[in-house]
């Protein structure tokens, strides 16, 4: 075999390592950055406990959508993603007014508020999950627990 044969089987070698590194690192890239995006992480739920009568509407939500000027940007979506068991929740539409809310001196702005009412009968814990939805792409998940308490549970004066 010549030096020239030897010269061209280690360049030969040289290059198929090469290629296979390139490789490996292309499939590397193809995992980490191909993948999709409804395989990204749904957000951490926020969990609040409420204190309900029986079959009394017992508010659940306020929803604005502030702007740093002051004024009232587009509501949020509301989807009940896991509806109650021993009650219902309906959504209103209102207006909010407000005084020294952040750098606002005072608002008025629409919204949405969200209540709970029991069965007429039911005491007890009672567990729902509400997703809210912004217009910027921001998505919240809310899980409520509403502790339903008969009329003789109020606090004694």
């Amino acid at each position: 075999m010549s030096t020239l044969q030897a010269a061209d089987r280690e360049n030969m070698a040289n290059l198929a390592a090469l290629l296979r590194v390139l490789l490996s690192s292309f499939a590397v890239m193809l995992v980490g950055f191909g993948a999709p995006a409804w395989a990204e992480e749904a957000p951490a739920p926020v969990e609040r406990t409420i204190k309900s009568l029986a079959n009394k509407d017992t508010r659940i939500g306020v929803f604005i959508n502030l702007l740093p000027d002051c004024t009232s940007g587009p509501l949020p979506t509301i989807r009940l993603v896991n509806a109650p068991a021993s009650g219902k929740v309906t959504v209103k539409s209102a207006r909010v007014k407000a005084t020294n809310y952040k750098a606002c001196l005072a608002l008025e702005v629409p919204a949405y508020v969200a209540f709970y009412r029991s069965q007429p009968d039911f005491i007890g814990d009672d567990v729902l999950t509400i997703e809210v939805k912004y217009a910027g792409g921001r998505t919240e998940i809310q899980k409520i627990t509403v502790n339903v308490a008969g009329p003789g549970a109020q606090q004694k004066i």
